[in-house]
């Protein structure tokens, strides 16, 4: 037996489903109405610390937008070999600055010599949580690259699976 949506949910799923456009014939989602904070003489305080909450907005600063993903059927093609892989970048060995730095580099210099998809391998690090492997999605999506990288995607098992990623690029501007 399945349960029904919470009231939370509902709100959430319709936070997202706005991010996308309704196929034709359908209806966009509306966003229910957030449910009013009933205060009984015991919980008054509480009450009251979690709308001043809500009232101050969080100072963080916000993450930088991944990139966005490599296009399944392209992803599938690369997995299975169909479309080539180009090049190969292979970061072991290096620290977190050379390694950000011949990223970029590698990329451009693959995007300028007309090649679409390489292979940037990261490795997992000692105990599968690498310093190099969580941050290359984080420079990926760097806006200095915004004009060469299309998209990424982890590696399939064959190709370095978690220490590794495909990165599609975008072609060439002009001639």
């Amino acid at each position: 037996m399945k349960r029904g949506l919470r009231p939370e949910e509902l709100r959430i799923w319709a936070v997202v489903a706005s991010t996308v456009r309704p196929a034709p014939g359908r209806a966009p989602v509306s966003v229910p109405p957030e449910p009013e904070a009933e205060t009984s003489p015991k919980s008054e305080r509480g009450a009251k610390s979690v709308a001043t909450a809500r009232a101050v907005p969080a100072k963080s600063k916000p993450a930088p937008a991944p990139a966005a993903d490599i296009e399944p059927g392209r992803k599938r093609r690369l997995m299975r070999e169909r479309d080539p892989i180009d090049l190969m970048l292979d970061l072991h060995g290096l620290d977190q600055d050379r390694a950000r730095t011949a990223l970029g580099y590698f990329l451009r210099q693959a995007q300028a010599e007309g090649e679409r998809a390489v292979l940037v391998v990261t490795g997992k690090g000692s105990r599968g949580d690498g310093v190099l492997r969580r941050s290359a999605p984080e420079w990926l999506a760097d806006p200095a690259l915004r004009g060469v990288v299309a998209g990424w995607s982890q590696a399939h098992r064959r190709h370095g699976g978690e220490g590794a990623i495909y990165v599609a690029l975008k072609r060439r501007a002009g001639p």
